[in-house]
C-alpha cells in the first residue's frame, strides 16, 4: 500500500491483504543488543512493554501515560518507570522535549467523530478529539515508528468520515503507514479479537507486508488455571501452627516427608500429621509462554442463581448461544466482571462439572501476559484492564517483522 493510498472501509477485506509469505517466527533481529527507547499513550497495563520483555529485548521506557489511577497502579508495579514520565492527562502532554529521543510510540485513542472544516481533513479538524492528541504527539516527538490500535469498527464509525480522515492525518505528518486487519488468533492466541492496526514509518522509503498467520496450536483449555478445592488448604493460622519451629521438631507432624505418617481417624480436624507445602514457582511451558500451575479460587464458580442467568438462551425478544468451554475465545470484555450472557462472556467447567467464569489471571493469559505480571489491583479493576490491552503476541509478530531492533540505539 502506498502513503498516499486511502483504503475505503466499505472493503475491509483489503486490510488483509499485503501479508507476508515468511514466516515471522523464524526471523532473527539484526541488532538483539540495541535499545529501544519506547513511549506509549493510553498506555493500559504495557502490551507493547510485555512484547518487549517475552522478546527479550533492551528498552528504556521514555514516557507513557493513562488517566486511570487503577492502571496507573498496575504500571508503576510491573515496569520500571518514573514518576516524571507519567502522564495523566494527553491533553496537557508537551511531547516536543522528546524530540528524536523516542524510536517508537504505541497507543490507541477512543473512536470519536471528527468535525470536519472544509475539504483539507488534516490535523486541526481533528482538534477536540482525543486521536488529534496522539497524532499531537507523533508530530511533537517525531519517532521512527509508531503502531496505532483500535477496534474494528473504526473503518465504519462515522460512515467511514472517521477512518478517512485518519489516514489523511498520519499522511500530512510526513509518515509511510500500512493499515492492516488482524486476529489475535492468527497469531498464537485462542481468542477471537480483530483489531486495526496502522504501522508508521518516519523514513518514507521503508517498505513493510504484515505478518503472515500462523496456524493456531493451543486451545483456550491450555491457558486456564489448575483447580484444588480450597478447603484442602489451611489457612494462615494454620500455616503458622504447622510450620513453627516447635511443631515442625514434633516427630508426629511432618511437612513433603518421603514416608507418610500414620493416618488418624480425625486427620480431616487435627494439625499434626502429614501436610504437603505447595510451590508456587511449578510451571508448564509451551514455546516461549510460561505459565504458573496456580489452583482457581472459590470465588470464581458461578452460583446456582447466576449460572441459571448466564446459560439462558434468552427470551422472545433476545437469544443467544450457551455454548461454553470454546476452543477460542469470545472477545475479552472490559466489563467481564459483570457476567453477561454466555453468548457474549467465556465460561468453562471444572471440578466435577460446575461452571466459572475465567479469572483476571486466565484473561491476562489470553491477552499474552506472563504469570510474572503483578495484580495490585481488586479483580473488577484487572478484568477492565485486561479487556481494553491490546494482544501481546500480535505486537510481537508486528515487532519482528519489521525488526524494531534496527531503530534503536
Amino acid at each position: 500500500m502506498s502513503e498516499a493510498a486511502i483504503i475505503d472501509y466499505n472493503d475491509i477485506k483489503q486490510l488483509k491483504l499485503f501479508r507476508s509469505n515468511n514466516d515471522w517466527r523464524d526471523l532473527e533481529f539484526n541488532e538483539p543488543n540495541a535499545k529501544i527507547r519506547l513511549g506509549t499513550l493510553f498506555s493500559g497495563i504495557g502490551a507493547i512493554e510485555q512484547s518487549l520483555e517475552r522478546l527479550d529485548l533492551n528498552y528504556e521506557i521514555v514516557f507513557a501515560g493513562d488517566k486511570d489511577k487503577f492502571v496507573k497502579q498496575s504500571y508503576f508495579a510491573n515496569y520500571e518507570i518514573s514518576e516524571s514520565a507519567w502522564h495523566d492527562d494527553i491533553r496537557e502532554f508537551d511531547a516536543k522535549k522528546y524530540k528524536d529521543k523516542v524510536d517508537l510510540v504505541v497507543g490507541g485513542s477512543p473512536c470519536q467523530s471528527f468535525s470536519m472544516v472544509g475539504d483539507r481533513k488534516g490535523l486541526e479538524d481533528t482538534r477536540g478529539t482525543l486521536f488529534y492528541d496522539f497524532a499531537r504527539v507523533i508530530d511533537e516527538c517525531k519517532p521512527a515508528v509508531f503502531i496505532y490500535e483500535n477496534v474494528k469498527g473504526l473503518i465504519s464509525h462515522d460512515g467511514g468520515n472517521t477512518w478517512e480522515v485518519i489516514q489523511e492525518v498520519f499522511k500530512d505528518l510526513g509518515y509511510k503507514f500500512y493499515a492492516g486487519l488482524l486476529n489475535s488468533k492468527d497469531f498464537g492466541i485462542p481468542q477471537h479479537r480483530e483489531r486495526i492496526f496502522v504501522i508508521g514509518f518516519r523514513d518514507t522509503d521503508e517498505e513493510f507486508e504484515f505478518p503472515s498467520e500462523i496456524p493456531l496450536e493451543h486451545t483456550m483449555q491450555d491457558f486456564l488455571e489448575d483447580y484444588t478445592d480450597s478447603k484442602y488448604y489451611l489457612k494462615e493460622k494454620g500455616v503458622k501452627f504447622v510450620t513453627s519451629t516447635k511443631n515442625r521438631k514434633k516427630r508426629y507432624t511432618q511437612i513433603n516427608g518421603d514416608i507418610a505418617l500414620c493416618q488418624k481417624a480425625n486427620q480431616q480436624f487435627n494439625w499434626h500429621g502429614d501436610f504437603i507445602f505447595e510451590q508456587s514457582s511449578k510451571e508448564t511451558d509451551f514455546d516461549e509462554f510460561i505459565f504458573d500451575v496456580n489452583e482457581v479460587e472459590e470465588k470464581y464458580y458461578l452460583s446456582d442463581k447466576v449460572e441459571k442467568y448466564v446459560l439462558a438462551g434468552g427470551t422472545k425478544n433476545f437469544k443467544t448461544s450457551t455454548e461454553t468451554d470454546l476452543e477460542v475465545a469470545r472477545p475479552l470484555l472490559q466489563t467481564m466482571h459483570k457476567m453477561h450472557r454466555a453468548g457474549v462472556d467465556n465460561y468453562v467447567t471444572h471440578n466435577n462439572g460446575r461452571i466459572r467464569k475465567l479469572t483476571p489471571r486466565e484473561c491476562l493469559r489470553l491477552m499474552g501476559f506472563k504469570d510474572t505480571f503483578k495484580q495490585v489491583v481488586s479483580d473488577t479493576q484487572m478484568y477492565r484492564q485486561a479487556g481494553n490491552s491490546i494482544v501481546v503476541d500480535v505486537l510481537i509478530a508486528l515487532l519482528k517483522q519489521m525488526d524494531i531492533t534496527k531503530y534503536g540505539v
